[in-house]
């Protein structure tokens, strides 16, 4: 008999409408297992604070299915309860569930909901937001949220078809970014501030971020031409770019980024589009060491 109760909080649109069929085979090997399984099919983001809050004052493990942006949305919630968050990943990047070494088949991810020990992993606050994976700002914001619309296109080709798009429009930013007191004045194409080595759709942007050493990774891609930008695309997947010359690697525990041109510049977190960022002040983002519990 299993000591563990679960609420599944599931968005149906991950994956392109997969996550409703992947979580079917994980609920039924727990309830056979003896747990206590409830499934919500995500009614929106109101609704799915007050599941959370109600399923973590149960007892309950809450689990995530979806992807990336599921996973952010209720991270901070259940770290901010003290609960303990499952994943049963479903997107098209799910970068949070390869950085934790998640098992893919229906058997083993109810293995692990059962049996393995929650560990503690890190967040970040972007504003009044927080997140697991990273905050970018640019052209890598533009492509995230142009792949966030590709429905139909394949999955693989999603983010690469949206990269060339974005680059199509891009011209660099220039940016102020204080780390840990420490300031710079930069012309980039973009900006991101991991907590994961990958966060956005299979990349390794930030391929020496771990996810539980308090610390962010800060990765600038200075300004370059289109054709070069494309170029390094692929190296992008591999985490291989951050040995270019025109590549910048910073780390610290408190980020201040500003726009410092009149252009505004995108910014989004865990591949989800935020807006701009501020005209009237830098985003703020500060590592939270130890802020949520996961089974993985």
């Amino acid at each position: 008999m299993s000591g563990r109760s679960f609420t599944f909080l599931v968005n149906p649109a991950s994956g392109g409408g997969a996550a409703p069929g992947a979580v079917v085979p994980v609920a039924r090997l727990l309830r056979r297992a003896g747990a206590t399984v409830e499934v919500t099919y995500s009614p929106g983001p109101m609704a799915v604070r007050v599941l959370a809050t109600s399923a973590v004052e149960r007892g309950d493990v809450v689990v995530s299915v979806g992807g990336d942006a599921m996973v952010s949305s209720l991270a901070g919630l259940v770290a901010r309860l003290g609960g303990t968050l499952g994943i049963v990943p479903t997107g098209r990047g799910d970068g949070l569930a390869r950085m934790l070494g998640l098992p893919t088949s229906p058997a083993q991810q109810a293995e692990l909901l059962l049996t393995a020990a929650p560990r503690t992993i890190d967040l970040l606050r972007a504003g009044d937001r927080v997140v697991v994976g990273c905050v970018q700002a640019g052209v890598d914001a533009r492509a995230a949220a142009t792949a966030d619309r590709a429905r139909w296109v394949p999955r693989p080709l999603q983010y690469p078809l949206a990269a060339l798009r974005a680059l199509a429009s891009y011209q660099p930013g220039r940016y102020r970014i204080v780390v840990d007191g420490t300031a710079s004045d930069v012309s980039a194409a973009t900006v991101v501030v991991a907590n994961s080595a990958s966060c956005s759709r299979g990349m390794r942007i930030a391929p020496e971020a771990v996810l539980d050493d308090g610390l962010l990774d800060v990765v600038v891609v200075g300004a370059a031409s289109r054709l070069a930008l494309a170029r390094a695309l692929p190296s992008l997947y591999d985490g291989s770019h951050v040995a270019r010359p025109d590549v910048t690697v910073l780390r610290g525990r408190r980020v201040e980024l500003s726009a410092r041109d009149a252009r505004p510049v995108p910014v989004g977190a865990d591949g989800a589009p935020l807006g701009v960022l501020p005209a009237d002040r830098p985003l703020v983002v500060e590592i939270l060491p130890g802020a949520l519990s996961v089974i993985a």
